[in-house]
């Protein structure tokens, strides 16, 4: 895979998690979802949340190295 690969699967994981940290809260706070489905409700919004912490986070870090690398070798060559 490319470098230019790696980055964009990187910034659309980073949007999963986004969305998905996003969903969970919006669940967490709807009076309506928890209401009809109570402790399990609160489950299925931390598991939202969870997931997209999972998903944002590393891919970040991961992400920041790479580009770290990138201008690295681009400084080398200039």
């Amino acid at each position: 895979m490319t470098e230019q690969k790696i980055i964009t699967v990187l910034k659309v994981f980073i949007v999963l998690g986004i969305c998905l940290i996003a969903t969970g809260h919006y669940l967490l706070v709807s009076d309506l979802f928890g209401e009809q489905n109570s402790i399990h409700g609160i489950i299925i919004s931390a598991a939202f949340i969870a997931i997209g912490v999972l998903f944002s986070l590393p891919t970040k870090i991961y992400l920041t190295i790479v580009l770290m690398n990138i201008e690295a070798v681009r400084d080398k060559h200039v």
